[in-house]
């Protein structure tokens, strides 16, 4: 779709749009629960500036582009030019002023974005005002890559919950862990690495309190330098089981760490848990006493999540698929089996009918040593 003042779309559009869209990557994970945007400034085939959104959600991308443009060749190269950016340009004053004005004020010529913001203070208002000021918009182009870059935060706005992304490590047969528990590693060092990247570029990572007594993990990133974003750790803990000598417990200082818990959670649990700096959050039960997946996304929510990785076990990715809210499913499966006696990926949620069964498109399928990564998205027809 094309909107505004007549003229002819640059053939280089989509070069630009690309180059864009990898910026915002870029800010994956840092800035919830704002959006990551990414914005590149181009007069004449030549590239002016470039930004990306900044840690915490400022300065906008917009702004770090017109910034790094002036710097480099002054002001007055902007007039004329093309800003390419990610997402709708901001119409409101929060922590920063608008940055439909700062284009107006620089002189932007064309504006080339690939989407609305839905956030209600912005939903086409920094669009209209640019064209009342006289400039060309261009929307549509490269429409679904800027969704799904931005889908934590357009799920946090439109559907009051973080995006979520499912990650299970299994077997051929679809096991996580042996008879005896054993489930270091089923997956090699490539695969594990390709975890740590989806860490880094989530707000936070989710796993149950059996994998978290079992496994004892840190939920930490490896591997990506000293400076790597660190997500929030959670784990969904009814009873606030998870031992205070446990290695998320110990290392509270170095990563947040927010446990879900039943409202009649032992209270010398809550202090103790407080005491050491965790976040606690009450939710709602459902049948069987069962922590509502729900209440606890809409609470994620309300405090900014946007994108939620949930590394397991069994019965914490059992709740989210019966449940629907799994957005994106990513699989990586090793070449061996465990068998029947194995702890299985995903346990039973009472289905009787195969057309009831939660289904998921295959997006990419890829080798990374001797695994398989599969990546699968939620059905379009759900």
């Amino acid at each position: 779709m094309r909107t505004g003042i007549p003229s002819r779309i640059a053939d280089d559009d989509p070069r630009w749009l690309e180059m864009a869209l990898a910026l915002s990557r870029r800010s994956l994970g840092q800035v919830a629960p704002n959006p990551a945007v990414g914005a590149v400034i181009v007069r004449d085939g030549r590239v002016l500036g470039r930004g990306a959104t900044g840690a915490g959600g400022s300065p906008h991308a917009e702004v770090v582009a017109l910034s790094q443009a002036v710097s480099r060749f002054g002001a007055d190269a902007l007039s004329g030019a093309t800003m390419h950016v990610t997402l709708e340009p901001c119409a409101h004053h929060g922590r920063t002023p608008p940055c439909a004005d700062a284009l107006i004020d620089a002189g932007i010529a064309r504006v080339v974005a690939p989407i609305e913001d839905p956030d209600p203070r912005v939903s086409g208002q920094g669009f209209q005002r640019l064209l009342a000021a006289g400039l060309e918009v261009i929307t549509g182009r490269y429409a679904d890559m800027a969704r799904q870059v931005n889908a934590g935060f357009l799920s946090r706005i439109q559907n009051g919950r973080p995006h979520v992304t499912l990650k299970l490590a299994t077997t051929l047969d679809g096991r996580i862990a042996t008879a005896t528990g054993q489930s270091r590693w089923i997956t090699g060092l490539q695969a594990r690495r390709v975890v740590h990247l989806m860490r880094t570029r989530s707000d936070a990572v989710m796993i149950g309190a059996g994998t978290a007594r079992i496994d004892d993990p840190m939920l930490d990133v490896r591997g990506f330098g000293d400076r790597a974003h660190q997500p929030i750790r959670i784990v969904v803990d009814g009873s606030l089981s998870l031992p205070l000598t446990s290695r998320l417990a110990r290392t509270i200082r170095d990563a947040p760490l927010w446990l879900l818990h039943r409202r009649n959670a032992p209270h010398e649990r809550r202090e103790a848990f407080q005491g050491l700096g965790a976040r606690l959050f009450d939710v709602r039960t459902i049948e069987n006493g069962r922590l509502s997946i729900g209440d606890a996304l809409l609470q994620l929510a309300d405090v900014g999540v946007t994108r939620l990785l949930c590394e397991g076990g069994g019965q914490i990715s059992t709740a989210l698929i019966a449940e629907d809210v799994v957005d994106e499913l990513v699989l990586f499966q090793a070449g061996r089996t465990f068998g029947g006696d194995g702890a299985a990926a995903v346990a039973g949620f009472g289905l009787k009918d195969l057309a009831d069964a939660p289904k998921f498109d295959l997006v990419t399928t890829n080798r990374l040593g001797d695994d398989i990564m599969s990546v699968w998205r939620r059905n379009a027809a759900r």
